[in-house]
């Protein structure tokens, strides 16, 4: 079989490498830092450990699919999986506050009339169902099968907005649902979140947005015992099983071609390693020329929607988790506050002792400025306070981790998000198959997008088109 080379060791890589082993070709994974696992980190200190980049996970059958496929083990097997429930709480800007339980759509409508008012949960449950129609008219094209040649089919949008005004024309944006559908601000500031929690702009991101909701009231929400840097240590594990080879602190400077193929990549010490097809698990924006001939125009070519980042404090408090507090509770901002997100695992894995706790506050910022990082993260600490009593007296000691931190580690400063139809196309990634014969690319920048269980998809694509070649139509 053949000699593949794969550049970086982000979760859609290896999830490649994995499957590509399997199938019997010679795998070799160069990433330029000292671990795996991409943006998939932990920060450890003093007995406390701190998930620094996704802290939960969606879709887990994308990656039961793959331990199954690449060892006929379930993932169960190899971490601790277990359902977040409630999902999540959400301290609303007017201080209202509701917990809605994890997949469980009567529940969250009831829960929202408790909480909001009656017909509060009608009009959500009536835009779920509008989210539902756009899920089903995306799900398979938009993640399950290769991005064609063609992406015209995913610049219109598939979700069915309300028509209203003179002219009756449907919203085109997230944040147009919002004011027209919901009629209540604490719902809009709902809708909002799931947008900000994937790094999109309610008021930019297409109306087809409305599928992250869906995805995760859905499908459910769950933890990873240890964190999720425990699925990316069972990722790894597999691949090392697998007989894939890793080599650490070697970056890829170079992808060499010939005649119009990729034929291996250089390294940083000037060594060249061949290949018969290369898979490119880091950014585009992070490789040089992202293979395209020197010279020539790359018209398949897309710009990536520039992303936002991801800020984040790392806590570590005295004292042990309250009675009835919940996994993940939501912040939401108002008047220029950004909207935040507390996660308080219930995990003797990542505090040192049951008289401690270790919480991790996240927020979405725009990567385009630096703004001044210790107001922002003392704006998140304000609003933490609302998510865990007590909070300022409990504090031990923060660390503030910013979009440089992420840039660090994976090579750029934003954090993908997953595709999305609609806005003209410009929601979609890079496809996964180059325009350079044997390169391809995996992982959260390309095809189908950002998130654990995307980069998942995109590891699973890349294989098929591998290993199937021109006949690979998409997952079964």
């Amino acid at each position: 079989m053949g000699r593949i080379v794969v550049i970086g060791a982000g979760m859609g890589a290896m999830a490649a490498a994995a499957r590509l082993a399997v199938a019997g070709h010679r795998v070799t994974v160069y990433e330029r830092t000292e671990t795996y696992g991409g943006a998939v980190r932990r920060f450890e200190r003093d007995g406390f450990a701190f998930d620094t980049g996704p802290g939960l996970l969606h879709l887990p059958a994308v990656y039961r699919d793959l331990f199954v496929k690449t060892g006929k083990e379930p993932l169960e097997d190899l971490v601790e999986l277990t359902q977040v429930d409630p999902a999540s709480r959400h301290v609303f800007s007017d201080g209202t506050r509701v917990d809605l339980p994890n997949a469980s759509r009567a529940g969250t409508l009831s829960a929202l009339d408790t909480a909001l008012g009656a017909g509060a949960g009608e009009r959500w449950g009536d835009f779920m169902v509008r989210a539902r129609e756009a899920w089903d008219r995306t799900r398979r094209p938009l993640l399950e099968e290769p991005q064609p040649e063609d992406t015209s089919v995913f610049g219109r949008e598939p979700y069915p907005a309300l028509k209203a005004g003179f002219l009756r024309r449907p919203t085109t944006t997230l944040g147009g649902i919002g004011a027209r559908e919901l009629r209540d601000a604490r719902l809009t500031e709902l809708l909002d979140s799931y947008a900000w929690s994937y790094g999109f702009d309610p008021a930019t991101a297409p109306a087809s947005a409305a599928v992250l909701p869906y995805m995760e009231q859905t499908f459910g929400t769950w933890y990873v015992g240890g964190g999720i840097r425990a699925l990316a240590d069972a990722v790894h594990e597999r691949c090392l099983k697998r007989r894939v080879e890793f080599v650490f602190d070697a970056a890829v400077v170079e992808v060499l071609e010939k005649d119009g193929r990729a034929t291996g990549v250089r390294l940083a010490d000037g060594e060249t390693v061949e290949a018969d097809h290369v898979v490119a698990g880091a950014p585009p924006q992070a490789l040089p020329r992202d293979g395209v001939v020197a010279g020539e125009r790359d018209d398949r070519a897309r710009p990536l929607p520039v992303g936002t980042g991801r800020v984040t404090l790392c806590l570590a408090l005295r004292g042990a988790r309250e009675s009835g507090a919940v996994h993940r509770t939501v912040v939401h901002g108002a008047e220029g506050r950004p909207t935040v997100t507390v996660l308080r695992p219930d995990d003797p894995a990542l505090r040192p002792d049951d008289g401690h706790e270790s919480v991790t506050v996240t927020a979405t910022v725009a990567t385009d400025r630096a703004p001044e990082w210790r107001a922002v993260a003392g704006t998140m600490l304000a609003a933490a306070g609302s998510a865990v009593p007590g909070l300022r007296e409990r504090l031990l000691w923060q660390v503030l981790r910013t979009p440089e931190d992420t840039l660090r580690e994976t090579g750029v400063r934003e954090v993908p998000g997953p595709a999305l139809a609609g806005g003209a196309g410009a929601f979609l990634p890079a496809a996964n198959r180059s325009p350079l014969q044997g390169l391809y690319r995996a992982g959260g920048w390309s095809h189908p997008g950002g998130g654990l269980a995307h980069a998942g998809m995109s590891g699973a694509l890349v294989a098929g088109l591998i290993v199937e070649g021109a006949d690979f139509r998409g997952s079964r």
